[in-house]
């Protein structure tokens, strides 16, 4: 940049190098502005004009500018835009500059206000109100490597949650996946395609991720001498969390966010999903985007943020615990029992404000006494919900242990409901937010300040009678403060020398003057006014250190009435569709009588269709099911269904069914649908086969899968070849619960080999030339696709149609005359048997060749030997 810059514009240069990549926000008195390539993106963004504002370089300095009132919605939409922004603040007065030029030396005509980045705002560091969504948790994450384990930390500084994990590099994107981040911060040379799609990636040094570190930092923020009482931590969890401090270290420059004490989560405790599973089964978001047409659209009957943001965790986190899952089904079924307690309990808890994301703003230091009064409020209210709770019997395990966390706070809340006034403002700085009669000095300056505001009233009415000037006024602004004012052409009565007013300024219609008793009683104004913001401010300081005292108490108390609010609305919610309590075991078994698909019920529901619910019955004996049947006919949805009607069950809901027994799923894969994956170089097939052998190479006997036609992105024969080998491998080896759905029908002939497979359709039929889909699912192998009939009812030209149905019937003369695609599958040995066979000729290989003295062979003999090989391998 030109050495000839202002001094204004190195102060920004300076402040652009400390903000490198981020967007850098400069407060010039009531405006945030930007410049250089800063107000270029911004201006794009946000949709404003682009200006100039002098030179550099001898080139215009494009400038945009937002208002430092307005700075919330503009943040908001260059955050979702994936920005960064640094913000600037003026950190001395324009009269504290003024006295430290004079005691430099400097003359007051060129000094500068000093500035300095007080905060970055990121995707991961929001807690202010209007940034973030109610019903959606706002993630932070921190990952690294640490000898071949990676750690993991997580947490969100709206309501202070924190987790630390470890696992192996290969599970880390299922990690992420749960999650959710909006974040993720990584060491410097990180293989950024690992951490997902949908965050914000933050590369930082690799020193900060420091397990020494991290241990200091947790214990210094929570005033402990060791970590145990938390939890058993890893060097690699404490590494990451060395990384996720240091990153809110940087974001809040010292200032760190309301961070509860960290607990750390295992993978034994929950059900497994990785990536693919949770976009196929569309929980939180549907694979078009958005919350509408999910899982927890269809679920979601809570009344506050908190629980909205508790249930999508349950969700994402399904318990893999028995008595967890069981401890949660009972305090629904108890509320789902007593539909007038319910109605209760959601009135109240309707009302509640919340007081988790309250609380993260007073720790941040970006709270407002509106916070403060929701604090007072939600605690308020928490301990009536308390008080209409406790005397009921038969109350489940959990109703009782959340009861304590609902109360205990009287006095914060004497206190807050003492001193502040019924509905607080959002800002504190023009002060009204402390309650009359609370603090006698406080009121005695209200006292005379309104006394002095009276007695201007008074003087303005006296100098209209003693000038004869009926429009004459007494005005107020930032600038010249108390002032009289009359039209131009009164202004000469008042200029009079003896008529005590001295003229101030001169406007186009105009004349303002002061007078010596107006100057006294603006005094006494502002030194009263002056004096009860600060005593103001020093209470509100008093009061956000008397809640932080209180923080993790507080924060508990808002994790119960998320939890009340989840528990009731899913009694809600199962109250509304007839749904049934889940009956949990340790059984390889999954027994659903008439289950329904909760997304594709409530779309028909509101169309005014019925969903035709199927059984579904799979045991250690009929481990297997291969359902067949046409397109369009329910395959992908009946495979969906139970795969959400067990996520529901284990999160401790629930589920849209007449009966279900669930035996304990460990994990849960989904292989339905694929698409291109074209940034990662994969096809529509290629993703589902990385799908598939993910599968494969993970599932287990607990595990639940479900396979929607393997193998039709290829060539028929390769399809089909696939399809069949995956089949048995699930069979045999994965010995896994899985529905396969597939449109091969000579996939049947693995009944005959296979004992825990049964084959399974969806009915269709014609009528009068017409395709009729019945969505039943019946027992026995589907006769054909009707592929035809479903591309009429498509709209495909009928000559098209037509001209296919020849070709058919000429494919299946063919197959019908040489024994068919299938023929000679049947002889084929089972999955097992082949391997078995496979590894006999590995065996007689190795030994022919370790039998070999190479030393003594002759060329021709070598030659000889690798056509015999050759011969014996089958390959001529």
């Amino acid at each position: 940049m030109a050495s000839t810059a202002t001094p204004m514009m190195k102060q920004y240069l300076g402040l652009k190098a400390e903000a490198g990549d981020c967007l850098l926000f400069y407060r010039m008195g009531d405006f945030f502005e930007l410049f250089f390539d800063d107000a270029k993106k911004a201006a794009s963004v946000l949709d404003i004009a682009l200006t100039a504002r002098g030179e550099n370089n001898g080139q215009p300095v494009p400038m945009c500018g937002v208002p430092v009132h307005a700075a919330e919605g503009y943040l908001a939409r260059l955050i979702k835009a994936g920005c960064r922004v640094a913000i600037a603040e003026q950190v001395e007065t324009p009269g504290e500059a003024k006295a430290r030029a004079k005691r430099e030396g400097t003359p007051s005509s060129k000094v500068l206000v000093k500035r300095d980045i007080v905060r970055f705002v990121t995707a991961g560091t929001l807690t202010e109100e209007a940034l973030l969504e109610p019903r959606r948790a706002n993630m932070l994450a921190a990952v690294c490597d640490v000898r071949g384990t990676c750690g993991v930390a997580a947490c969100d500084i709206s309501t202070g949650a924190m987790m630390l994990e470890e696992c192996i590099p290969e599970r880390l994107p299922a990690v992420l996946a749960r999650i959710g981040a909006s974040e993720i911060v990584a060491p410097e040379g990180w293989a950024t395609r690992a951490l997902g799609e949908n965050a914000e990636m933050v590369l930082r040094a690799v020193s900060t991720f420091s397990s020494d570190a991290g241990e200091i930092q947790l214990k210094a923020i929570h005033g402990v001498a060791t970590l145990d009482g938390f939890g058993g931590f890893s060097r690699a969890m404490l590494a990451a969390a060395g990384g996720l401090l240091a990153y809110l270290d940087h974001a809040g420059r010292g200032n760190m966010p309301l961070l509860l004490p960290p607990f750390a989560r295992s993978h034994d405790g929950h059900m497994a999903m990785d990536e693919a599973t949770r976009a196929s089964l569309e929980i939180l978001a549907s694979q078009q985007g958005g919350r509408a047409h999910s899982l927890i659209a269809a679920v979601d009957r809570c009344v506050t943020g908190a629980g909205a943001r508790l249930l999508a965790e349950d969700l994402s986190a399904p318990l893999a615990h028995k008595p967890a899952i069981e401890a949660r089904l009972a305090l629904v079924q108890y509320l789902f029992s007593d539909p007038l307690l319910r109605g209760d309990l959601r009135g109240l808890l309707r009302a509640l404000p919340d007081i988790g994301r309250a609380l993260g703003r007073l720790v941040a230091g970006r709270g407002s006494p509106r916070d403060l009064g929701q604090i007072r409020d939600g605690l308020s209210g928490a301990r009536r919900i308390h008080d209409m709770l406790k005397d009921r019997a038969d109350r489940p395990a959990m109703l009782e242990a959340l009861l304590p966390s609902l109360t205990g706070h009287a006095e914060l809340t004497d206190l807050l409901g003492s001193a502040l006034v019924p509905s607080p403002p959002t800002e504190r700085q023009n002060g009204g937010f402390i309650a009359e009669g609370y603090d006698h000095a406080l009121d005695e300056l209200r006292e005379v300040s309104g006394n002095a505001r009276r007695a201007i009233a008074a003087m303005e009415a006296r100098y209209r009678a003693d000038t004869d000037t009926p429009s004459l006024k007494i005005k107020h602004n930032g600038v010249l403060g108390y002032f009289i004012e009359v039209p131009a052409k009164h202004a000469d009565k008042l200029m009079a020398p003896d008529s005590g007013f001295t003229h101030r300024q001169t406007m186009a219609n105009a004349v303002r003057f002061n007078s010596l008793t107006l100057h006294e009683e603006a005094g006494r104004i502002a030194e009263a006014g002056g004096r009860a913001l600060a005593a103001e401010e020093s209470h509100f300081e008093e009061l956000m250190e008397a809640v932080a005292a209180r923080r993790e108490a507080i924060a508990g108390t808002a994790a119960a009435l998320a939890r009340l609010d989840v528990s009731t609305g899913q009694a809600e919610r199962a109250s509304e569709g007839e749904w049934c309590r889940p009956q949990i075991s340790d059984d390889p078994v999954l027994d659903i009588e008439a289950g329904r698909h909760p997304v594709v019920e409530a779309a028909l529901a509101a169309s005014g269709e019925r969903f035709v619910a199927n059984d579904c019955a799979l045991s250690s004996n009929d481990r297997l099911w291969l359902v067949g049947g046409p397109n369009m006919g329910g395959k992908s949805t009946f495979l969906r269904q139970n795969a959400l009607i067990i996520l529901l069950a284990q999160a401790g809901g629930f589920v849209p069914a007449r009966s279900a027994h669930i035996g304990l799923v460990d994990q849960l894969f989904s292989r339905v649908g694929a698409s291109d994956n074209l940034a990662r170089g994969r096809s529509t097939f290629m993703v589902e086969m990385v799908e598939t052998a993910a599968i494969l190479s993970q599932a287990g006997e607990r595990s639940f899968v479900i396979l929607d036609e393997v193998g039709r992105g290829t060539s028929t024969y390769d399809g089909l070849a696939l399809a069949w080998a995956v089949a048995e491998a699930i069979h045999e080896t994965n010995r896994c619960r899985c529905l396969f759905a597939t449109h091969y029908h000579e996939m049947a002939r693995l009944a005959e080999t296979c004992d825990a497979l049964s084959l399974h359709h969806v009915r269709a039929k014609e009528w009068k030339g017409d395709l009729v889909l019945l969505h039943e699912l019946s027992e026995g192998a589907a006769d054909r696709s009707y592929g035809l009939a479903v591309a009429k009812l498509a709209g495909v030209p009928a000559p098209v149609v037509k001209r296919a149905k020849s070709v058919l019937d000429k494919l299946e003369k063919g197959r019908a005359e040489t024994g068919g695609l299938a023929a000679g599958l049947g002889d084929l040995p089972l999955f097992a048997a082949a391997l078995e066979a496979a590894e006999v000729e590995r065996d007689g290989l190795r030994d022919t060749l370790n039998s070999l003295d190479i030393d003594a062979l002759t060329p021709r003999d070598a030659l000889d030997m690798l056509y015999r090989l050759k011969r014996e391998a089958g390959d001529n």
